[in-house]
């Protein structure tokens, strides 16, 4: 059984940011299209901002990629100016958070931008589709059409097959970890006889669905009222009220313990999992997802997954759009995207043991 309270509690950084906010932070009562657009806008605005200094430095192209169902969905490629157009590279197909409501090609600018320089790596942003419109299981289609779009147009890309990242924050944590556990277990023929994926980055990511906690996540932990979904119910940007808001408008008609897509977590065992990707883990302490994200991190690392786990301690989950005013924090968020696309061209070992990094 598992307590990992002592990882809770907000740092004297995040007071301070905190203070500076409204209450509440973000009304999730409202229109779900009117809080879409708001949120996004921001975002937007925000990513131009940084984009003003890190736009001389990398260069971008749109791309078009065709789903199953006979629509397109919207991706966007990064690559430093400092690498030929010529070099082969390796790859980080990138998924956003924002509860499969929120995130736009242009407000994923500067995170990819940013890794694309730092990492010498191709970002693929996609763009997959969000609620209310597109409900369950679109956007989890649109990234396996994104992957296998990916392998198909490696030559146009110029990016190594054997060296394709992927990763995601939140809710594109989720759909990272799914499109990863798919593929390996081999059973979603989309998938079979692609190339083998050279890692895993998952920040802050959903990996249980909130109607399953009871029977799921909280079993392994020693006690309901030290887990993170108690612990931090109310916790600021993503209280449980957002969690369950965003996960009603995805309208799942089945939640099986045992769906890859939607219960990561508990879909699969110790034996399943083994021989799945190096994983990097970015997990905030202050946040109701932590437990479920960490009880992950324990099953691939005592099964034999090269696996790293970082804790940011006292910032709440999305902490990383306040940048400067949590310098040191979002450092450390960025550090451990960079770090596990570098795995790439490395090959970390497998300890067997769970340990955790608070940084």
């Amino acid at each position: 059984m598992c307590d990992f309270s002592e990882y809770g509690g907000p740092s004297a950084e995040w007071l301070e940011v905190e203070k500076t906010l409204p209450v509440p932070f973000f009304d999730f009562g409202q229109d779900p299209k009117v809080a879409q657009a708001t949120v996004n806008n921001g975002r937007e605005d925000a990513s131009r901002k940084v984009m003003q200094q890190l736009g001389p430095h990398v260069r971008m192209a749109d791309h078009s990629i065709p789903t199953r169902d006979g629509s397109t969905i919207e991706a966007r490629t990064y690559r430093a100016a400092s690498k030929s157009d010529d070099e082969i590279l390796p790859a980080y197909l990138y998924f956003h958070g924002g509860g499969f409501i929120f995130g736009t090609l242009d407000s994923e600018d500067a995170a990819c931008a940013g890794t694309a320089i730092n990492t010498g790596a191709v970002v693929i942003n996609v763009n997959y589709r969000h609620t209310p419109e597109y409900t369950f299981p679109t956007a989890w289609n649109d990234s396996q059409d994104a992957f296998i779009w990916l392998h198909k147009n490696t030559d146009k890309l110029k990016i190594d097959s054997s060296k394709v990242v992927v990763g995601g924050i939140s809710a594109g944590g989720q759909l990272t970890a799914a499109l990863v556990l798919e593929k390996h277990l081999g059973k979603n023929d989309a998938l079979n006889g692609l190339p083998d994926i050279a890692a895993q980055v998952l920040i802050i990511p959903a990996l249980a669905h909130c109607e399953t906690y009871a029977e799921g996540a909280l079993k392994l932990m020693k006690s309901q009222e030290i887990s993170s979904i108690v612990e931090n119910e109310n916790a600021p940007i993503l209280p449980m009220s957002a969690v369950r808001t965003f996960t009603q408008l995805l309208k799942i008609p089945n939640t099986d313990l045992k769906d890859v897509r939607i219960n990561t977590l508990t879909a699969a065992s110790a034996e399943d999992v083994k021989g799945l990707p190096p994983t990097m883990f970015g997990i905030a302490g202050l946040d109701p997802l932590r437990d479920e994200a960490l009880l992950y991190g324990k099953l691939l690392s005592e099964a034999g997954v090269p696996t790293e786990v970082r804790l940011f301690k006292g910032v709440p989950h999305g902490y990383r759009r306040f940048g400067p005013a949590l310098k040191e924090a979002s450092a450390q968020w960025d550090k451990a995207v960079e770090d596990g696309i570098a795995w790439a061209n490395k090959t970390p070992a497998a300890t067997g043991k769970f340990v955790i990094k608070v940084v």
